[in-house]
């Protein structure tokens, strides 16, 4: 390999250097300031919740950027802090002193060593160990658990409102006589507000009306920031010149940058009885054991899920993973807590017009501006507002949407989901998780993880035949993949999918074979599904909405395709599945084997 391709290969960056235009500049300076205005107010809320000084927050939100515009290979992508990882950093930060930002930025450092240590080993496909409802049972779980976090701030309650969801909802409950109206008021008010600006995105405009189109746009883009800075301006004038304060402020935020020091292997924290203990380093990785583990492998689930959102079929989990695990490093030695891809960021990077990673840059470079000069004006933003933002952004993490479809084509996938969504309420993320993949895996015992696949190239078109009977979850790339060779291989021809060996199929291989149709069709490519069951077809059109193509028999395609003209002839042969240069690094996928 030339250096100069293992430099574009390794650093991203490069490439998006050489090829940078003054349009791209324009786009991405207007994508990075959108994004900034959103990640001020959710980096403080964030912290917040993460039982950190709310400049915490604001630390962790510009080296990711800066990392990953260089490292990254998708453009919308935006690296900060998020409410799930703040929610895994909340359980280490509550034993006094300043033991809480100093295990919140040791937790940073050893996620990002043990997602580097994914990415050397290429352990991208331990994400495909996550089924879809494993997934939106502990998004769901998360986004509930997060929620009521957030009634103390809501109602204004200055009491201890305990810990975990059962603990919360007591303690909030049993506290709810010394509510303060006023920052209940405005957290209600916040909320409303919040959720329709961002449903106004949905309104559509007419061509003629372009300038309430634009007002429209900016309003749902930057309706976090307007929410808080309307409350601040309403919280200033209230507590400015007044000995009580109607709300709960945010308090003074530390300003100045933060200074490089590396993450501290000890710190002090305070016990039960209210004495000074000594932690070392044994003591601090004792007390982070689990989150060491569960929290980069979310962090890594979430990123690499944006990216494929955003990104092609071609993207590298390893390349991903190598840029998260930067970040965090990096990171930690700037005071940040573990960071990782945020979905609705990068949903606004998108909308913004991003056109590369570089995006990010500016991003970093406003939210550093704004913790020089504006962390004084901080103070007066009211916690109730930072607890709206949460909350109007975490409702929509609670995927009710895919339970009914599941219900009706696979109700077993419905377990490890209920598993995974109970257990997380009731022992935590961190159990809940673990206990959803080991029901999957309980179930996977009898299946094929990965199914031998044979290609058939014919006349007009390729045939892919599983020759095992399991078409499910953890296998669904890893056929995506095999596709995508045999196209490099034999050209844009159409594409049949054989289902007659297959008897096993679940919702989420029937997500992934959609995304396949979609991203076929980018091509030009006709994707044909042979000899499909009716719950097959039951299950696909629950899970895509897709009319595909069906057919019983070759015949039956081939006297379809001789009524056109447009495919270039093939010899009909049988070929083992890779062979010759492929479009995708098959590796990453299937854990170095090829058939």
């Amino acid at each position: 390999m030339k250096l100069k391709d293992l430099a574009y290969r390794t650093v991203p960056g490069i490439e998006w250097l050489n090829r940078y235009t003054l349009k791209d500049w324009v786009a991405d300076v207007i994508a990075g300031v959108t994004v900034a205005l959103t990640v001020l107010p959710q980096g403080l809320a964030y912290a917040t919740l993460a039982g950190l000084e709310p400049q915490y927050g604001l630390y962790s939100a510009f080296m990711g950027g800066i990392v990953y515009a260089f490292f990254g290979s998708c453009p919308q992508v935006t690296i900060g802090p998020t409410a799930l990882l703040a929610l895994i950093t909340s359980h280490h930060t509550g034993f006094g002193l300043t033991s809480g930002a100093d295990y919140a930025i040791l937790l940073c450092l050893i996620s990002g060593i043990v997602e580097f240590l994914m990415a050397i080993l290429r352990l991208g496909a331990l994400v495909d160990l996550i089924s879809l409802p494993v997934t939106v049972g502990f998004t769901s779980a998360t986004a509930v658990i997060i929620g009521t976090s957030q009634l103390k701030g809501l109602f204004g309650l200055r009491s201890d409102s305990g810990s975990g969801f059962l603990n919360t909802i007591t303690s909030v409950f049993s506290n709810l006589d010394k509510m303060r109206m006023a920052d209940f008021s405005l957290g209600f008010v916040a909320i409303i507000i919040l959720l329709f600006l961002r449903k106004l995105k949905d309104f559509k405009f007419s061509n003629k009306r372009k300038l309430l189109k634009s007002i429209s746009w900016i309003l749902v883009t930057g309706r976090n920031a307007l929410v808080v800075l309307i409350s601040s301006i309403i919280a200033y004038y209230s507590c400015k010149n007044k000995a009580s304060c109607p709300f709960i402020l945010t308090g003074n935020v530390k300003s100045g940058l933060p200074g490089f020091q590396v993450p501290k292997f000890e710190t002090n924290i305070v016990s039960a009885n209210g004495t000074v203990v000594h932690q070392n380093y044994r003591d601090m990785i004792w007390e982070l054991r689990t989150s060491m583990i569960i929290l980069p492998i979310i962090a890594v689930l979430g990123n690499v899920a944006i990216s494929k959102a955003f990104g092609t079929s071609g993207l590298s989990a390893t390349r991903e993973m190598f840029a998260l695990s930067l970040s965090n490093i990096c990171g930690s030695f700037f005071c940040s807590m573990p960071v990782t891809g945020s979905f609705s960021r990068s949903a606004v990077n998108h909308a913004s017009g991003v056109r590369t990673p570089f995006g990010g840059l500016y991003t970093s470079a406003f939210v550093l501006l704004a913790v020089a000069v504006l962390t004084p004006y901080f103070q007066f933003i009211p916690k109730a507002a930072l607890s709206a933002v949460i909350v109007s952004a975490v409702i929509f993490m609670i995927e009710f949407e895919v339970v009914k479809p599941l219900w009706r084509c696979s109700r077993r996938e419905l377990l490890p989901g209920a598993v995974t969504f109970v257990m997380s309420l009731a022992l935590g993320v961190e159990v809940g998780i673990p206990l959803g993949v080991a029901t999957d895996v309980a179930f996977l015992i009898y299946r094929a993880a990965r199914p031998v696949i044979a290609t058939k190239n014919g006349i007009t078109y390729i045939v892919i035949r599983p020759k095992q009977s399991s078409l499910c979850f953890p296998s669904i790339d890893w056929v995506r993949c095999r596709i995508s060779n045999a196209l490099s291989i034999y050209g844009s021809v159409p594409v049949v999918l054989d289902f007659s060996t297959v008897n096993d199929f679940d919702f989420t291989a029937a997500r992934g074979i959609g995304i396949l149709h979609k991203e076929l069709l980018n091509v030009n490519v006709n994707l044909i599904l042979m000899k499909v069951s009716n719950e097959m077809i039951v299950i696909l059109k629950e899970a895509t909405n897709i009319e595909f193509h069906l057919i019983d028999d070759l015949d039956e395609l081939e006297s379809t395709l001789d009524q056109t003209s447009e495919c270039e002839p093939y010899l009909r042969v049988t070929v083992p599945l890779i062979n010759g240069q492929t479009l995708i690094d098959c590796k990453e996928i299937d854990h170095g084997k090829s058939n």
